[in-house]
């Protein structure tokens, strides 16, 4: 039986994998902020099922995560947790664009460090981390979260060119969704402007193509067409264009 790791797991897209992995008859490793979701997920999943709760912005968190997986093969990891901060780059608070910047960047690469290297060694297993279709570009507005994705996509692809030149069988790929009916937007502080993307959609697709070796990961017609239009446009135009359309998200 296989053994998958998955940050953020208790809710949108994580919760999503996780349950598409258990129907796959995966064991799991789950970890989140919300120790009583965790609980009942595991009572669902099943005794074979361990959770860790643990807020990934925290010193030595990541360290502590793969502390907690001595002895286990990680077969996959997901790492999935993140967040935005919505405002003006003038106006949003530092502590939490500080968090921000530690959860969706350097919780990332640390695990993505020192899991690759049990996995290089091995020669076997595959990451995935959660980007987005914001990692392609600027986002006024959402600043601080649109260059931590860009940090994700582009640590993704340079892995995966040093991987390949070694003749590696280990997979790592970004999943890069356009807007997902997640907790995201609330947590953020904003409202849809467009419709989101289901999350089991998202989840599932994201799962069978990073275990079948794609790279960048675009789920959905809107997102792929989207992501063209970003490599045409000069960046300038695109981050007015982003201004925009992060702008209609706004609650106030």
């Amino acid at each position: 039986m296989k053994t998958a790791l998955i940050t953020g797991a208790t809710s949108g897209i994580g919760r999503e994998i996780a349950v598409y992995l258990h129907s796959l008859g995966w064991r799991l490793i789950l970890t989140g902020r919300n120790r009583e979701m965790l609980c009942k997920m595991a009572k669902a999943f099943g005794s074979g099922t361990r959770t860790l709760s643990i807020d990934l912005s925290k010193p030595g968190a990541p360290q502590q995560v793969f502390a907690f997986c001595a002895g286990i093969q990680v077969d996959l990891l997901v790492n999935n947790a993140g967040f935005g901060v919505f405002g003006e780059f003038t106006e949003t608070p530092l502590a939490q664009e500080l968090e921000l910047i530690d959860v969706n960047i350097r919780a990332v690469h640390i695990l993505t460090k020192l899991f690759l290297r049990n996995m290089v060694k091995r020669d076997s297993g595959t990451i995935l981390n959660v980007g987005s279709i914001a990692g392609f570009t600027s986002g006024p507005l959402l600043s601080g979260y649109y260059a931590s994705k860009n940090y994700v996509v582009r640590l993704t692809t340079a892995i995966r060119e040093e991987l390949r030149r070694k003749g590696s069988n280990v997979k790592v790929a970004v999943l890069c969704p356009g807007p997902v009916d997640t907790n995201f937007n609330n947590r953020a502080g904003v409202t849809f402007s467009v419709k989101p993307a289901n999350p089991r959609y998202v989840a599932r697709y994201a799962v069978d193509c990073a275990l079948d070796g794609k790279c960048i990961i675009l789920p959905g017609l809107f997102v792929k067409i989207g992501w063209l239009g970003m490599q045409l446009c000069p960046e300038t135009i695109a981050a007015r264009f982003v201004y925009e359309f992060q702008k209609r998200k706004s609650k106030s």
